[in-house]
């Protein structure tokens, strides 16, 4: 049989399965289309809903700004130490085996699954038992915005950095180990910069997730008005009193927010990452 018989033969039975794979390639651009529609439609309707006056009468009352201001503070401050506690963690999960590795890999997720609630509620039974200056310091505070920020964020920054340090090759860091460098040098000068993009992804990601966080915010810190207010819970609290346009401002702030974040992480974070 001739290599030109071959190829035609190919190109017929790559029409052939185009033809016959059509449905269920539609079935699943349906699907997706459907759950792209609903987003759509959500964003166009929070726009057509309130207006550019709106928008300025919600950024010009004080508590907003503020609300804003301790959003911005909080967030950025959830996100380095997110970073600070899940580069180590992910880096010994991702390279290390040792007994009773799968039981803290589940232990790790727990503040992913528990519904956010319960984390507040974690948290304001945990400081019933510390001592009453530490207690008066922290509840209903402002470090406790930035700690129920962080203990979920941080969950997620874990994951990301453990999906990076595994995609890290380990070849490179064991030649660094024989040539003479010590396990930090090795991790400071081989790893680290190679993790770079995973950093950032795992930074940002953290930084959105602290900025959407609501439950434990409401619970174990409060939402009291120039104090403990940031932008999730001015949405609660414009709720209550009945003023939806404010709600709603504050709301597409928040989607601006998080429309930044996602650009920062596909451009310079790591594109693709499965965590």
């Amino acid at each position: 049989m001739s290599s030109t018989q071959t190829v035609a033969e190919s190109n017929s039975l790559d029409r052939h399965h185009v033809g016959s794979d059509a449905p269920f390639y539609v079935i699943l651009v349906v699907i997706g289309g459907v759950y792209l529609l609903l987003i759509a439609l959500m964003l166009i309707a929070d726009l057509a809903y309130t207006s550019t006056n709106e928008m300025l009468a919600a950024l010009g009352k004080p508590e907003i700004r503020s609300s804003i201001r301790l959003s911005l503070i909080s967030c950025t401050m959830t996100a380095i130490l997110s970073l600070f506690v899940a580069v180590p963690i992910a880096y010994l999960m991702s390279r290390h085996r040792f007994w009773g590795r799968n039981f803290i890999d589940a232990v790790l997720d727990i503040p992913i699954v528990l519904p956010p609630l319960v984390v507040g509620l974690s948290l304001l039974i945990m400081f019933m038992y510390a001592p009453m200056r530490l207690r008066e310091a922290v509840v209903y505070q402002v470090p406790a915005v930035i700690l129920a920020q962080f203990m979920v964020a941080c969950a997620f920054a874990v994951r990301t950095m453990r999906a990076t340090f595994d995609q890290i090759d380990s070849r490179r860091e064991q030649v660094a180990l024989t040539l003479g460098c010590s396990r930090a040098q090795a991790f400071g000068m081989v790893v680290l910069p190679e993790a770079r993009r995973g950093m950032i992804t795992a930074g940002t990601l953290a930084w959105a997730r602290s900025l959407g966080e609501f439950g434990p915010l409401l619970i174990f810190a409060g939402a009291t008005r120039n104090k403990t207010e940031v932008l999730s819970t001015t949405v609660f609290l414009e709720l209550s009193i009945g003023n939806l346009e404010a709600a709603v401002a504050v709301s597409l702030i928040m989607v601006a927010a998080a429309v930044v974040v996602l650009i920062v992480a596909r451009l310079w974070g790591t594109r693709g990452l499965s965590v």
